[in-house]
Formats: C-alpha cells, sequence, structure tokens
C-alpha cells in the first residue's frame, strides 16, 4: 500500500480502515476500503469558508464553489454536466463557515476520469461565464431572503457571534457578490486554494496507491507560498442579544442559543447526548411538550455546530402567532429544566443509544464514510473507530452532561430571534425566556 503519514492527524493511530498520504505539495490523501461495494465516494476538501472572509468579501468562498462548476482549462461547464450524466453520478459542491468540499459517488469503474474532471475543477478553473453563474447566486440570496425559516438561523448567528464572520450567512451579501471580477474571483482562489489546505478523500472500492497516484498527477508539484492577504479574526464577544425581523409571515420563526464548544473538544459527545434529551429525537423533551402533547408547533428541534475554536448551540421553533406565548413558555420551562435536571437515567440511556444506532448506521454510506475522513483530517482531527466512538458515547456521565447543560444553556447565556409579523408581540412572548422563569400561559409548565 502507499505510505502512511500519521503526522497529518495528532493524535491518530494507524488502522486497518483507513490510509494517509501527504504529498510533497502538502496536500493530504485519506481512504478508506470499504468491501462488497462496487462504488467510490470521491470528495475533495478545502479548509476555506465564510469565516475566513473580511466583510468586503462576504460571498466570495460561496460564489468561487458555484464557479468550480463553470468551466476549466480542459472541460466546458456543459461538458462537465455530461460526463457525470454519462457516468450515473451526481457531483456537487457545498460551502460552510470553514470548509468548501466538492464530492461525487461513481462506480469504480469511472473513478479515474471522475478525478481528473474534479482535479481540474479545484485547481484550474476559468472563471468563464462570471455573469451568468453571479446571477444565479444573487437569485439563491434572493429566495434565502423570503425564506423566514432560513433566515431566523442566519439572524441567531449574528445575535450569538456579533460582529465576527462566523455570525455571517455563509451565502454572502448581494452587494459583494454582485460587484465581484474574475481578477478577484482568480486572486482569492490562488489564495485559498492552497495544496495546503486540500484534502483528498475516498473511501469505497479503491487502493489507495491508486488515489495517491491520481493526486500525484493532477495537484501542484509543491507547496504554495502563504500571499499574506488573508485575513486574521479575533474571538467573537459573546452576548445574550434580542433581534428581531418583522415580516409578513404565517409563523413565527423563533430561534434561541448561545455559544458552544469547539470541534476538539472532548465534551462533544457529551453535547450530542444532551441534545437527543433536549430536542433532536422524537422521543425528546422539547418534541413531546411542544409538538405531541400540547400540537403547539410541527418543528421544533435542538441543535448544535462545532468550529476551530468556538461553537454555537441552539433550538428552533415555528408557531401560529395565537400560540407563540404559550409555545415559549413551554420552552421556556424545559430550557429550565434543563439547566436544572438535564435527564433522567432513562433519558440518559436512551439518547445515547440513539447516538450509537445514527453514527453506526450512518457509516454504512460510502458517502458519509468519506466525509468522515475528509473533515476529520482537514481539520486535524483524529479518525476514531466505530469502537471508539462508541466507547465515547457508552462513557458519557450524568454529571457530564449536568455540566454542560449549566454551561451552555443558563438563561442568561441565551440569545433569543425571530421573525414574524408583529415585534411587540414577540418580545412579549419571549419575557419568560428572557427572566429564566416559566411562562403563566395556560397550558404551560411540566
Amino acid at each position: 500500500m502507499g505510505a502512511i503519514a500519521i503526522d497529518a492527524v495528532p493524535g491518530a493511530e494507524v488502522r486497518p480502515d483507513h490510509l494517509i498520504t501527504t504529498l510533497d505539495s502538502g496536500v493530504r490523501v485519506v481512504t478508506e476500503r470499504v468491501p462488497g461495494v462496487r462504488s467510490v465516494a470521491l470528495g475533495f476538501w478545502i479548509a476555506t469558508g465564510s469565516a475566513a472572509e473580511r466583510e468586503s468579501e462576504a460571498g466570495i468562498s460561496h460564489l468561487l464553489e458555484h464557479m468550480l462548476f463553470r468551466g476549466t482549462e480542459r472541460y466546458g461547464s456543459e461538458e462537465i454536466d455530461q460526463i457525470f450524466d454519462a457516468m450515473g453520478a451526481e457531483i456537487n459542491a457545498g460551502t460552510d463557515k470553514e470548509a468548501t468540499s466538492l464530492y461525487t459517488r461513481v462506480l469504480d469503474v469511472h473513478l479515474e476520469r471522475a478525478f481528473d474532471v474534479m482535479g481540474d475543477m479545484i485547481w484550474n478553473p476559468r472563471f468563464g461565464e462570471l455573469e451568468a453563474e453571479r446571477e444565479v447566486v444573487l437569485e439563491e440570496i434572493a429566495m434565502y431572503e423570503d425564506d423566514p425559516q432560513d433566515r431566523v438561523f442566519d439572524i441567531l448567528g449574528r445575535a450569538i457571534f456579533g460582529s465576527h464572520p462566523l455570525g455571517r450567512p455563509v451565502i454572502g451579501a448581494a452587494g459583494v457578490v454582485a460587484g465581484v471580477d474574475r481578477e478577484q474571483l482568480a486572486s482569492f482562489h490562488a489564495e485559498r486554494y492552497r495544496p495546503q489546505s486540500i484534502v483528498i478523500a475516498a473511501a469505497g472500492s479503491l487502493e489507495h496507491e491508486e488515489i495517491v497516484r491520481m493526486a500525484r498527477a493532477c495537484a501542484p508539484a509543491a507547496p504554495v507560498p502563504e500571499s499574506g492577504g488573508r485575513a486574521v479574526h479575533g474571538a467573537p464577544e459573546f452576548l445574550a442579544r434580542t433581534d428581531f425581523l418583522e415580516k409578513e409571515t404565517e409563523q413565527y420563526h423563533v430561534c434561541v442559543g448561545g455559544a458552544g464548544i469547539a470541534r476538539d473538544d472532548e465534551r462533544r459527545f457529551a453535547l450530542r447526548v444532551l441534545e437527543g434529551v433536549l430536542g433532536g429525537t422524537s422521543s425528546s423533551r422539547l418534541f413531546q411538550e411542544v409538538r405531541e402533547r400540547r400540537g403547539l408547533a410541527y418543528s421544533v428541534f435542538s441543535y448544535s455546530n462545532l468550529y476551530a475554536r468556538t461553537g454555537e448551540v441552539g433550538l428552533y421553533l415555528g408557531t401560529r402567532p395565537e400560540n407563540l406565548a404559550q409555545a415559549l413558555g413551554v420552552v421556556a420551562d424545559e430550557l429550565a429544566r434543563c439547566v436544572q435536571d438535564p435527564a433522567s437515567e432513562q433519558e440518559l440511556i436512551r439518547s445515547r443509544e440513539n447516538l450509537k444506532g445514527r453514527v453506526v448506521l450512518g457509516l454504512e454510506s460510502t458517502g458519509a464514510r468519506m466525509s468522515r475522513l475528509g473533515a476529520s483530517v482537514m481539520n486535524d482531527m483524529p479518525i476514531l473507530s466505530i469502537g471508539d466512538v462508541i466507547d465515547r458515547i457508552d462513557a458519557v456521565s450524568m454529571q457530564d452532561v449536568r455540566d454542560l447543560a449549566q454551561e451552555l444553556f443558563a438563561a442568561e447565556r441565551l440569545s433569543i430571534v425571530g421573525v414574524g409579523p408583529d415585534e411587540g408581540d414577540f418580545l412579549a412572548a419571549i419575557e419568560p425566556l428572557r427572566s429564566g422563569a416559566a411562562a403563566a400561559a395556560p397550558g404551560a409548565g411540566l
């Protein structure tokens, strides 16, 4: 097999289920052979996203991701679509706060062809048809602006992180996108898509040394020096903020959240277990109290996002105006209960088992395995075996979730935001959340 460079993932062990090679250029290649399948999930992961942008660049990472599909030096835009259609495959991409990815899943007989095209898209985009793709992205921004459920999450991000780039929408600002030219895109690409920032991940019917050979054939031969043009951002200023967007909607869309933990924090396993109890499953407290017992919402759930040095926790609720006060009263009750009594022994066991099941079932997909490899290596995180993950989930104790709940969900730490038809009604309805006490609305309480 090919060379294994375990220094690419500090703390990782040499395991038979994955191999890592670091090329001379700094590109890292990580693979996992999955017996009994005929497909390969392939992804190119770039360690850059919206959180690395200046305010004047907000949206360039997302626009650049779109432009990867607009042709390369060797392949035209329509030709790329035709190639993947002829393979019975889909090629897609995504931009996040701290990462960009280009990925596909193909039959193993088509792997080399897919790799060749995707490598050219990553390293040799020609930024053609910019005006057409700019309009596509502006339409996407307009669509997002019209969707209150999308907007409320980004409003919460801004409330939690303040002026820090983590608080900006990944999709970007229409004014920035409208003004970007090819020279700016090319400069941004050269600065961010450096080989040292790129991980190539693959899982499925493959041989590691063949993926390494393909990577060497298309990647730069040597590292690319830093240009010195990257933005440097300090730590966010976390405050409990309130924000509201008045918009004619059928529901109020409300998010409550605050600062979370970083992705390398060992408490991340306890956080996932706590989420399962609070609002991450159909048997969770929020789902049962708000939806099942009272019928106050169709959608209610908790969530978290983990970043390099910090994170966020939150919950979402969508409810009609006549149910707003009562629904938020129940949410206030459940958050107070989470801090005081985060889980019973039965809830803790059920949430741990649910999390283990979702981890194991998810990794039956080659796409999920590829994503785990790519994200772990890109973020310098150890690639834990399934057994290791299960052991860490099983190790989550009642004290672990209690300590985390008291730290993350205390009322005075939480921002509250909403989108809906009347700000006054919203401000009145969130008073129980602000005071940290249970609402007095009929039917609220435990």
